[in-house]
């Protein structure tokens, strides 16, 4: 058959034939991959004439893109689903993982700043750093067989110090295949989970949980943390996890490669340490879906309490509806709450159930009991016996300890709480500001009352000239002439105006009071020597009249008593209930460690000893615009941290003084000039210029933290990875090469050197004397190596809007 016939037909049968290798043809040609060019180009050079390059571009490009298209989240969760059979899932791996069209979603998931369509074109069109269609193609054969090797796609960074650890990478590649397997998970489980366990969960972060402990925790009396000891997650743990995942899954492939993941210290999970959920480098981006699979059955056990404890109220055959698989403990506190209400005789109107509360983010656990402390103390040893035996891990029983709600605080969270009664969340205001506040409304009724009187003088005004008008025009014309018909109407018009004047004049003070001091003022009718030789029906007509007086025309007296009463009223109310519940509820209130900021200020060098603003001089061979975004970033993060706390008046004041001056000090020293100088160059709003000449503001306003409160329900980072963490732009010029984040295509990059702050102090984060409790260090490894960033992701590197976790740190380091 001639491939250069007109006849498309016959180019179609061709095609098939033809195919495979135009397909081979345009991998190993990689000037056919050009964008626009490529499918033509690789056609022309089979044979094809015009007609049959025109259709069989076509087939092609539907055949390229249609099993190239990124799916939805809705469409992997229907083919996630379609492996369900008898209970669990099957072939999860060959089915869903190995497919294209996942590995390109998880390619988009992890993407920064990139749409789909450009990254498919991207991809399809180029090469990135070795991912492109053809390695997507192999690599899902590889999964399907089994022969994915982990070892390849992972590089091991050895740190300076000699006694440092080394930290193993997982490359981009690797990482896509770990955002494939996650997206997978997050389908399957996502339903599972406990309404009260955040972390790692779409809607469901840290402000999410503050909000639920704020809202649904009734009355506690007594809490803990189910602290676990900090060690990492060995062999018998994965077995573990593996087991736990067997339940629902059914793929031996799967499961492998989970278990190769932890094998090669590509996902690694600390139990214990203040790591989890914060950005960090040596996090996974599955190690949070893992840690709430694993985690689940302590959930499911918790739930299962709280389902006992709430049955705990009068009129229900308590100890039966519970049977007798539940826990002896919880049993027998059930029999005698009782026991002891039937013999006091409690009536059911005063009884408050006894709740427990629970809340989990990853691997920090707090439970919240309403009851008594001896209740608290079964719960807590049936979890901590349960995780123990069932999971197999070790607690930290010197931390987990039961303190009392009202009088200790407790740090969850990276917050601290304590509850407290409504008063101390919503206090009733001083005497300072009452005066304050009634000052204020008399100011606002004058200035009512002088619009109103300006009003009623310039309607005067307008009436007599109308008056005037009409006078004028009756006397020039010698009488109004008009139809016997008009009278009516008229009679009525001015009837309703009437009505409308009389309404004014009552709705008028001014008017009412002038009238009422005529028609009471002189009176001998009041005279008793007078009433008696006046008669009695004059005598009550007179009285009456006086009373409608007082009601029509005396509004102002009326209205002050009103207002006094209601007043008196409405304050007794608020009084009224401001006790009860002061009495009867409690509170939970969130406060920022303000000891922990000040620590955390401190170590980083923003103050010296005294507490004032001091320059940092290690940022000092950075420009002014990255100096102002690397502060910028800190402050930002704290703020969105720390918006849901009730000291965040106080949070507010560190970011808005000590590192706002600490960056006008640092620009100063740059410079070799003087704080009032740098104030006057860069103002307080610390104003830099752009490559375009145009000012731009990265720190917050003045004004905009002010404004700032308790309105955010996501999941921000803490501030840990910006604070512990500097770059440095290098001043020799490096040769060009790929943005570090990933899948970005952008050459012209700068190489920035990580510098850390534990490596400039020479102090071990572990060392909880000289470093700062509670602040998570980026793990030592990255110290002092180089990236090449674009001007793009290093401002959003500076300013939090991503991590490490977003940049592949192994592309300088050979981990192609």
């Amino acid at each position: 058959m001639d491939p250069t016939a007109d006849n498309a037909g016959s180019s179609c049968k061709y095609l098939g034939g033809r195919l495979v290798a135009a397909r081979e043809f345009f991998y190993q040609t990689p000037s056919a991959r050009r964008p626009g060019s490529a499918v033509a180009f690789m056609l022309k050079r089979l044979g094809f004439n015009e007609i049959g390059v025109g259709l069989c571009s076509q087939v092609a490009r539907r055949f390229y893109c249609g099993t190239t298209e990124m799916k939805s989240k809705k469409d992997i969760e229907s083919l996630v689903l379609k492996q369900y059979k008898n209970g669990r899932f099957h072939n999860l791996v060959s089915n869903v993982i190995a497919v294209p069209s996942i590995l390109f979603a998880a390619c988009e998931n992890l993407s920064v700043g990139r749409k789909g369509g450009e990254l498919r074109h991207l991809l399809f069109c180029s090469e990135y750093r070795g991912i492109d269609w053809r390695w997507i193609e192999n690599t899902c054969q590889q999964l399907k067989d089994g022969n994915f090797n982990m070892d390849l796609h992972c590089v091991r960074m050895i740190p300076i110090r000699i006694k440092g650890e080394s930290l193993a990478l997982p490359n981009l590649k690797l990482k896509v295949v770990i955002e494939a397997i996650r997206m997978v998970l997050e389908v399957i489980y996502e339903k599972r989970f406990m309404t009260f366990a955040y972390g790692g969960r779409v809607g469901m972060g840290r402000h999410t949980a503050v909000r639920y402990l704020k809202t649904s925790v009734d009355n506690p009396n007594w809490w803990f943390r189910l602290r676990f000891s900090h060690e990492k997650f060995d062999d018998l743990r994965v077995k573990k996890l593996i087991s736990i995942m067997e339940e629902k899954i059914s793929d031996s492939l799967l499961m492998d490669l989970i278990s190769n993941l932890f094998l090669s210290e590509a996902v690694c999970i600390e139990f214990g340490g203040c790591y989890m959920g914060k950005g960090l480098l040596q996090e996974s981006g599955l190690s949070a879906i893992l840690v709430n699979i694993y985690l689940n059955g302590l959930d499911r056990e918790i739930q299962n309490l709280r389902s006992q404890i709430s049955r705990a109220r009068p009129g229900f055959e308590l100890v039966g509806e519970i049977g007798v698989q539940a826990p002896s403990g919880v049993k027998d506190w059930v029999r005698e709450q009782v026991t002891y209400r039937d013999s006091k005789g409690l009536d059911n109107m005063f009884y408050k159930p006894v709740k427990l509360f629970a809340c989990r983010y990853l691997d920090d656990v707090l439970v919240i009991c309403s009851g008594s402390k001896i209740l608290t103390m079964r719960v807590k040893d049936l979890l901590v016996e349960f995780s123990e035996c069932s999971l197999g891990l070790k607690i930290d029983r010197l931390n987990t300890a039961i303190h009392s709600a009202v009088s200790e605080k407790i740090e969850f969270l990276g917050l601290e709480f304590q509850v407290v009664p409504p008063s101390v969340l919503q206090p009733p205001l001083s005497e300072k500001a009452i005066r304050a506040k009634k000052k204020y409304i008399k100011q606002r009724q004058a200035r009512a009352m002088e619009e109103r009187n300006a009003l009623e003088t310039r309607r005067k005004k307008l009436g007599m000239k109308i008056v005037n008008h009409v006078f004028k025009k009756y006397k020039r014309s010698g009488g109004f002439k008009g139809e016997p018909t008009v009278a009516p109407v008229a009679r009525e018009m001015f009837g309703t105006w009437a009505k409308e004047v009389i309404q004014e004049f009552l709705d008028s003070p001014d008017e009412c009071w002038e009238w009422h001091h005529k028609l009471t003022s002189g009176d001998f009718l009041h005279s008793q020597s007078v009433r008696d030789l006046l008669p009695q029906d004059l005598l009550d007509a007179y009285d009456q009249f006086q009373v409608q007086v007082d009601k029509y025309l005396n509004p102002e007296k009326m209205k002050e008593t009103l207002t006094e009463e209601t007043q008196l009223e409405d304050e007794y109310i608020r009084y009224s209930k401001r006790t009860v519940d002061d009495l009867t509820k409690l509170c939970m209130k969130v406060d920022a460690p303000l000891e922990l900021m000040r620590n955390s200020v401190k170590l980083a060098r923003f103050t010296n000893a005294m507490g004032r603003p001091r320059p940092i001089r290690l940022l000092i061979p950075l420009e002014d615009a990255d100096i102002v975004k690397w502060y910028a970033g800190i402050g930002m993060r704290w703020l969105d941290f720390y918006c849901c706390c009730h000291n965040f008046r106080t949070v507010k004041t560190i970011v808005n003084y000590h590192l706002r001056f600490s960056c006008i000090l640092t620009l100063a020293e740059k410079h070799e000039s003087s704080k009032r100088d740098a104030i006057k160059h860069y103002s307080k709003d610390l104003k830099v210029s752009s490559a375009e000449a145009a000012e731009e503001i990265y720190f917050p306003i003045e004004n905009d933290i002010k404004m700032m409160g308790d309105k955010n329900l996501s999941d921000p980072k803490p501030v840990d990875g910006l604070l512990c963490m500097a770059f440095v732009r290098l001043a020799s010029d490096e040769p060009p090469s790929y943005c570090a984040a990933h899948f970005c295509n952008v050459k012209d990059t700068v190489a920035y050197r990580v510098r850390l702050l534990q490596s400039r102090l020479n102090i071990n984060p572990f060392d909880e004397k000289k470093w700062v409790s509670g602040v998570a260090a980026t793990q030592e490894s990255i110290d002092r190596k180089c990236l090449p960033l674009c001007k793009q992701h290093i401002t959003d590197l500076y300013l939090g809007r991503i991590t490490l976790q977003d940049v592949d740190c192994t592309s300088c380091f050979g981990g192609h």
